[in-house]
């Protein structure tokens, strides 16, 4: 069905307003009804409907506006209904099933119309096809992509009496042979559901087999017969896939739209089977029977994830992150603060930052030292020590201490050497230890 919701998908490029919209695609749709359009796209101009299960063409008269039409293989048998499309340009029908040829003349209203295509449907088989089209519709410039020479239609025009009564008779036996496949077509799926019937009864009684109270062997061999049984059921799926395709049937409204609901029904039956395992499938672990919570990475994701996907749960001894639902779990190795933490996305590289404070943080501090004051180790350890403050580093000094290479072997300090020697060597004696100094504040140091 053309659902409101399926419009406004469509409609991305004209932001998703569709009472303003001009052009709309809709094409592989599975759309078997064409409604609604009329009334929620007054202004289209360009409708794509192709390749979809459409049978009539309805619901389009209120368009004013449309120019182009495309409902190219579709299901539909006769055109109609479009009188009221006023500014109509171009008419797609290709590989529909379109065999009542007379229809054409409803199109006399189009008066704009210069481009008709019909190939792919049973009145091209007919004879006289093109001429009946072409003295039929006077307005047409092109008819299968073929541009209509004014030559051709003349000659139409002299012989459409005659054209004509030969059209009604073959239009006449196509409608004959399309009741014929009709019926036949209701016998087929009637056989067909007493088929299913069956299957399904004798089923249900192989499912018995194995599901039987009253059987001895039922708990040991309760794995080897749902083995059994998965194998039966892939089988016999098999088996009714190959009767189903190798059937010969003819290429008909109902037979395209039986095969387009037997793919349907397959694939709501996969998914069936796979929304059933997920069911089945046992939940996730993420503490053990002890409480000990556990390190868990269902979601396995590394992409860029919208934010409303994720879900940020900070407890004080983990952290659990649902991606689409399934938890990313992480251990902490520290209690935390919940209340203070915060979640966020990184603005230069879009990582999801979350930041959790410690429970038991002590922050310190830095002492700034100033760059002008320059003394020696031994006044500023002494300073410190009398002014009783001790500077406490951000790194424990017990565990990285590196000795000083620069004391290893004391030189002697030469002076006074250039390239000249215009005085004697002066030796300077080593200074004191720092234990063995004596300061005093009213000398000032030696420069």
């Amino acid at each position: 069905m053309i659902t409101e919701d399926l419009v406004r998908r469509r409609a991305e490029h004209n932001n998703c307003e569709i009472f303003s919209l001009e052009e709309i695609s809709l094409h592989q749709q599975e759309i078997e009804k064409l409604e609604h359009l009329d009334k929620w796209c007054r202004d289209l101009k360009i409708l794509y409907l192709q390749n979809n299960l459409i049978p009539k063409i309805e619901n389009v008269g209120k368009l004013k506006k449309l120019e182009y039409l495309n409902v190219a293989l579709n299901n539909i048998e006769r055109i109609e209904n479009l009188e009221g499309c006023e500014e109509l340009k171009k008419l797609d029908l290709t590989a529909n099933f379109i065999g009542e040829l007379s229809s054409i003349e409803s199109l006399k209203c189009n008066i704009h119309l210069k481009e008709l295509f019909l190939m792919g449907n049973p009145c091209t088989e007919f004879e006289g096809y093109r001429q009946f089209v072409v003295a039929t519709l006077h307005q047409l410039k092109y008819l299968d992509s073929k541009e209509i020479e004014r030559s051709e239609r003349i000659k139409a025009l002299q012989n459409y009496p005659e054209v004509k009564w030969k059209i009604r008779e073959q239009e006449q036996a196509y409608l004959l042979k399309r009741t014929r496949e009709k019926e036949e077509a209701q016998r087929s799926m009637r056989g067909r559901k007493d088929k299913k019937q069956k299957h399904v009864d004798s089923k249900l009684g192989f499912d018995s087999d194995f599901c039987s109270p009253d059987s001895p062997q039922e708990k040991p061999n309760q794995a080897e017969g749902d083995g059994e049984q998965e194998t039966y059921r892939t089988v016999e799926n098999d088996e009714e896939d190959r009767r189903f395709w190798e059937e010969p049937t003819p290429y008909t409204p109902e037979s395209r739209l039986e095969t387009h609901r037997y793919i349907e029904e397959k694939r709501r039956a996969k998914d069936n089977i796979r929304e059933s395992k997920k069911r089945e499938k046992s939940p996730w672990t993420l503490a053990t029977a002890e409480g000990k919570v556990l390190n868990v990475n269902v979601p396995k994701y590394v992409k860029h994830l919208d934010t409303s996907l994720l879900d940020v749960d900070v407890q004080p001894t983990y952290i659990r992150v649902l991606v689409k639902g399934k938890p990313f779990q992480l251990v902490l190795p520290e209690e935390v603060k919940p209340d203070s933490s915060s979640a966020k996305r990184s603005q230069t590289t879009g990582h999801l930052v979350v930041t959790m404070p410690k429970a038991k943080e002590i922050i310190l501090a830095k002492q700034k030292v100033s760059a002008s004051v320059k003394h020696s180790d031994c006044n500023t350890l002494q300073k410190n020590t009398r002014s009783g403050q001790v500077e406490k580093l951000e790194v424990d000094p017990s565990k990285y201490s590196f000795p000083d290479v620069t004391k290893i072997i004391q030189e002697k300090e030469r002076t006074g050497q250039g390239p000249i020697k215009l005085q004697p060597e002066k030796v300077t004696e080593v200074k004191k230890s720092c234990v063995d100094f004596e300061n005093n504040e009213d000398i000032p140091p030696l420069i």
